[in-house]
């Protein structure tokens, strides 16, 4: 057997990427140009600014007292978990793996903040539900352009806040000649945690209150993620006991692929190649801004300050489908998943 025919190709892929390529975050002290920003949509390379948002008026006046006074007791769409873990990889009854969305409910956004902030300061018990306004869609693979419906929560469910924020991000709009998507506020606590995934989406986000923490991975390293095919199912209140969380299997029945490579528990659910992962962390504090490019993996958890809630603004702008980027992408996951078909089918043949 020649050299040649002995090189992993995903190996190289990764290795060559993790050399020219750093592990840590760029940060600016001042927003990008126009220029700038475009220079780091064509890398697709992630980017913070630190105090991007200092003089907006969300960031100087938006607080408990304020949004509840804001609000009120108007009716908001929360999304509810037993343990925090919506849109994720869970455990069934059974043992088995499934994909599991949250239950979602109408609140008065009073009770609802109330909740999150209790929960908070006075910390969680075992069997306390865990809630947080809604705004993440979830996209399948491959991605079906006629399904990319956004939430867009800022302008319409809570559009009472959204004078307080920029209505776009100036140099992301002049760079993409284009007007946000969707706009979405998040509202939740420390018990929450968005699981690994990623969006078609070129995403600027920017913290109000509390701290966010992300984990990300760039969009080629598709192989270290173990990608699987789950039942879809969703958390559902049972009829006969309202306050308990059941599991309910999606109808008709339906299958998701999701990441099911956890990159904080490193040693678990592994592909042969997920240890030449190297994630990208960083902390997002009140004021500061991040840009994640388009279909990178991230996880996302928070922490929250005397409040005891956390607050985020994200402008969604959608990505650029022409050119090589996005069949590149979907090239790297087509033969990972190829590969990881024929390793089965090896094993399978070998018994």
């Amino acid at each position: 057997m020649t050299e040649s025919s002995q090189v992993d190709p995903i190996r190289e892929l990764l290795m060559t990427y993790n050399e020219l390529n750093s592990s840590t975050i760029t940060v600016l002290d001042e927003p990008p140009s126009a220029l700038e920003f475009m220079r780091f949509v064509a890398l697709n390379r992630p980017f913070v600014v630190r105090d991007f948002a200092s003089d907006w008026q969300a960031t100087s006046t938006w607080s408990l007292s304020h949004l509840k006074s804001t609000l009120s007791s108007r009716p908001v769409n929360i999304a509810v978990t037993p343990r925090g873990n919506a849109d994720a990889p869970t455990t069934n009854d059974d043992g088995g793996m499934i994909f599991i969305k949250p239950w979602e409910e109408m609140q008065p956004f009073s009770e609802f903040v109330d909740y999150v902030a209790h929960q908070e300061r006075d910390g969680r018990t075992t069997d306390e539900e865990v809630r947080y306004a809604q705004t993440r869609v979830y996209y399948p693979e491959p991605f079906s352009f006629e399904h990319q419906i956004e939430n867009d929560n800022l302008r319409n469910e809570y559009s009472s806040l959204f004078c307080d924020v920029e209505k776009d991000i100036s140099f992301a709009r002049i760079a993409l000649e284009q007007e946000p998507d969707a706009i979405n506020l998040w509202i939740g606590n420390s018990h929450s945690v968005t699981s690994l995934h990623k969006d078609p989406y070129q995403n600027i986000y920017v913290q109000i209150l509390g701290r966010k923490h992300f984990t990300l991975l760039p969009p080629l390293f598709h192989s270290c993620i173990n990608e699987v095919p789950l039942p879809s199912a969703t958390y559902a209140r049972s009829p006969s006991n309202p306050s308990k969380l059941g599991i309910q299997l999606d109808t008709p029945p339906s299958q998701v692929p999701v990441a099911t490579w956890d990159p904080d528990e490193p040693e678990q659910r592994t592909t042969e190649y997920s240890h030449l992962a190297q994630p990208v962390r960083v902390t997002l504090e009140k004021g500061d801004m991040l840009y994640l490019p388009a279909l990178w993996y991230h996880k996302v958890g928070q922490s929250c300050g005397d409040d005891g809630v956390c607050v985020a603004v994200n402008y969604w702008y959608d990505m650029d489908f022409g050119g090589s980027f996005w069949p590149l992408c979907n090239f790297a996951r087509n033969v990972t998943l190829h590969n990881d078909g024929r390793q089965k089918r090896s094993t399978q043949g070998s018994r």
